[in-house]
């Protein structure tokens, strides 16, 4: 048998600036139902696997967790494995569900609350379906993003999960997002969404909402990958801007 040690040492090497690894909370949310169209609605899966694949990948650790704890579940149509094949291509989730010991960590998650957050250099937010129906006005999850973020720490929110910036204030009193330039799910990406569904399928928008809170809300065109930085901020537009929001966050981080 060959030695353990020299196993372990064959996977590739990164450069590091600390022998201490950094930490990254990486939240997605509980299941729910959707109340416009009666679904059961999760997380994106690629919002969750994207993000983890690059940021194990430089080393960073990661610990997956929801506001709720417990099982959490991928909208449908995010799984590669459905039978629409909406997500078929989606090789790094794919090979996330196909491998026993990251499938077992979605199984039960720990609950936010429970965590000490001081452990984590950076926080990050994935969306889905079930964001707008749980993260908006979710008092444990605005306390977590605006403990990081009154914590000078990179506090990351993508897609949907964006939800849960709207109505969340500093200790100021003032909106998180207030002059801040942000992106978020598309207007135009809703308006696709509701036309291949055939109905309303979010309550709300979160290109208006944040607008209406005062951030400066950004986009890069119908389903094409974008992040953006402003500060400590970082948003993304939608499921496939997932890496471009985790190397925003590796950048922030300093490895």
């Amino acid at each position: 048998m060959p030695d353990p040690a020299m196993v372990g040492d064959h996977y590739m090497h990164v450069d590091l600036i600390s022998s201490t690894p950094k930490r990254v909370l990486l939240v997605v949310a509980n299941p729910a139902t959707a109340s416009t169209v009666g679904w059961d609605v999760g997380f994106w899966g690629a919002e969750m696997t994207h993000p983890y694949y690059e940021l194990t990948d430089r080393g960073i650790e990661v610990t997956i967790a929801s506001p709720e704890g417990g099982k959490v579940q991928m909208d449908a149509l995010s799984d590669p494995r459905d039978p629409s094949n909406w997500s078929a291509r989606d090789l790094i989730t794919m090979g996330f569900v196909s491998t026993p010991s990251l499938l077992a960590k979605l199984e039960s998650t720990p609950k936010l609350t429970d965590l000490d957050w001081d452990a984590f250099d950076a926080v990050m937010v994935a969306g889905g379906l079930s964001p707008m129906f749980t993260f908006r006005g979710n008092e444990d999850l605005e306390g977590a993003i605006r403990d990081f973020y009154e914590a000078e720490k990179p506090t990351a929110v993508f897609c949907h999960g964006t939800a849960a910036l709207v109505d969340l204030k500093l200790g100021n009193d003032s909106y998180l997002v207030e002059g801040k330039t942000v992106t978020g799910f598309a207007n135009v990406e809703e308006d696709y969404s509701d036309a291949f569904v055939g109905q309303k399928v979010m309550p709300f928008r979160v290109e208006d909402a944040l607008r209406e809170r005062g951030a400066n809300y950004v986009q890069a065109g119908m389903f094409k990958a974008f992040a953006v930085r402003d500060g400590r901020l970082i948003t993304g537009q939608q499921q496939y801007s997932g890496r471009k929001v985790a190397q925003h966050v590796i950048e922030a981080l300093g490895i």
